[in-house]
């Protein structure tokens, strides 16, 4: 009896002690709860507080609030960004967004605006926060910001970095930006931005643009052509390197960029020369190459013909005598010169394609244009490259200039012009040289191949088609 008494106090005290655990486990439960939702209900009052007082503030006020958000999240991620406003960041991204609507054509506070958002479309994880600016017009608002002239050049340069972003994140994204007539907006941007750090950024955002964006690549591919002859040597210079990667993207060369990297070889400076150089280079793997080739070798004669015409015109009427030289027009034809040394050198077959549209009359006519050094210089240097290939060339030019100045010429190239006499300088500017078609057809001119398989002349063949060895 006492024993079942005792099992049955064992079994009540052991059932006592368990509904105390299972008591205290709901009650610690319920304290956790109530915890959590404590410190919910804190962070929630903290956002609200600051959401009112962001509302309730000033331009200046506002100024501060951003100035010190900026530095507080600079390169957070998404899920950070949702801590730190205790799930409520698109709740002050809606503020910025309206806030930046409202005031961005006064440019109030635009620089702290425009870095704060991309603080949101620059964080990992944060695709609803693009979304959601994209949404109330983020874009046209930032294309916008690009075509008003009381803005800084800062403030312009951020809504670039903000495009950047929305390019960045996929091809629809891009379609958009072209869509909202973008590409026209910032290549006319990149035309007359004054800061080259700005334009540089433009270019980053056209080469986006012109990557993994079939439907749009070819308006992103005509507007860089449309750039070139802009008056902003730093935009030529980005607007030629980036049509050198958008054009293998795009395949065919369009027939309009043959006028425009002509007229680029006029700019006096070396850098957008070279890029111009380069491109020709590029296109010469296109269907474009004869039509362009044409065009270097015109260039080589017109300054003649024009410069005669004014000096015409100077005599008849005192008024004209103090004209200013077509300054460009020298530097555009020994840049043309320089590139058509440069693509000779390059391929036989383009310097015979050359030859049969007359290029060594158009360098001797260069080398006769005593009011340009370079122009002769460059043009020298061409014409050599010409005469130790091709036989055919060296007879017609020792022919045409003299064995006097043909072997002047021969001695050093680079120097000629400085040691030519006005008679000399006349005999190149009025050359009628005209190598037949015929005669240097690529079916009957020896290519380079043929230079390094012979010593000095090809044995057994026509004197006139032989190539020169490398004795010259």
């Amino acid at each position: 009896m006492r024993l079942s008494i005792g099992r049955r106090l064992g079994e009540d005290g052991l059932w006592f002690v368990r509904q105390d655990v299972n008591q205290s486990e709901e009650l610690a439960g319920r304290t956790v709860l109530i915890m959590t939702s404590t410190k919910e209900q804190a962070a929630i009052s903290r956002l609200m507080g600051f959401l009112q007082e962001w509302d309730n503030a000033s331009k200046a006020a506002r100024s501060h609030i951003l100035g010190n958000f900026i530095k507080a999240n600079q390169g957070k991620t998404g899920p950070e960004l949702e801590l730190e406003f205790s799930q409520g960041a698109s709740l002050f991204l809606t503020r910025l967004t309206a806030w930046l609507r409202l005031t961005y054509m006064y440019g109030i506070y635009l620089d702290q605006q425009l870095k704060s958002i991309g603080i949101f479309l620059s964080a990992a994880s944060s695709h609803k926060y693009l979304i959601e600016f994209l949404e109330v017009g983020g874009v046209l608002t930032l294309l916008e910001i690009l075509g008003l002239n009381q803005l800084k050049e800062e403030d312009k340069r951020e809504s670039i970095k903000l495009l950047q972003l929305v390019a960045n994140a996929g091809r629809k994204y891009k379609e958009l930006i072209c869509e909202s007539y973008g590409v026209r907006s910032i290549a006319e941007f990149l035309a007359n931005s004054k800061s080259e750090e700005t334009q540089e950024q433009v270019q980053i955002l056209l080469d986006s643009l012109g990557h993994g964006n079939p439907k749009y690549q070819n308006q992103v591919y005509k507007g860089l052509i449309a750039l070139l002859p802009c008056t902003s040597p730093k935009a030529q210079q980005l607007s030629l390197q980036t049509l050198r990667t958008v054009q293998v993207i795009v395949g065919a060369a369009h027939p309009s960029i043959v006028d425009a990297v002509l007229g680029v070889l006029s700019s006096m400076h070396l850098e957008v020369q070279y890029e111009a150089i380069q491109l020709v280079k590029d296109l010469m793997a296109y269907e474009v190459r004869p039509v362009l080739l044409k065009g270097l070798v015109e260039l080589l004669i017109s300054p003649g013909k024009e410069t005669a015409k004014v000096k015409g015109k100077a005599l008849e009427d005192p008024a004209t005598l103090h004209l200013p030289e077509p300054l460009s027009v020298y530097i555009q034809q020994a840049a043309a010169a320089k590139a058509i040394g440069i693509l000779a050198k390059d391929s036989t077959k383009l310097a015979e394609e050359m030859i049969q549209l007359r290029v060594v009359h158009g360098l001797m006519c260069a080398m006769g244009n005593e009011n340009h050094t370079t122009c002769q210089r460059q043009a020298s240097i061409a014409l050599e490259y010409f005469v130790r290939t091709f036989p055919i060339v060296e007879e017609h030019v020792r022919k045409a200039t003299g064995e006097r100045l043909f072997q002047l010429f021969m001695r050093d190239a680079k120097t000629l012009y400085m040691n030519m006499d006005a008679v000399q300088v006349d005999i190149l500017a009025s050359n009628k040289v005209n190598i037949p078609g015929s005669l240097s057809s690529p079916e009957r001119m020896p290519h380079m191949e043929d230079d390094k398989r012979n010593s000095l002349w090809t044995s057994g063949a026509d004197p006139g088609l032989r190539v020169l060895s490398a004795k010259h």
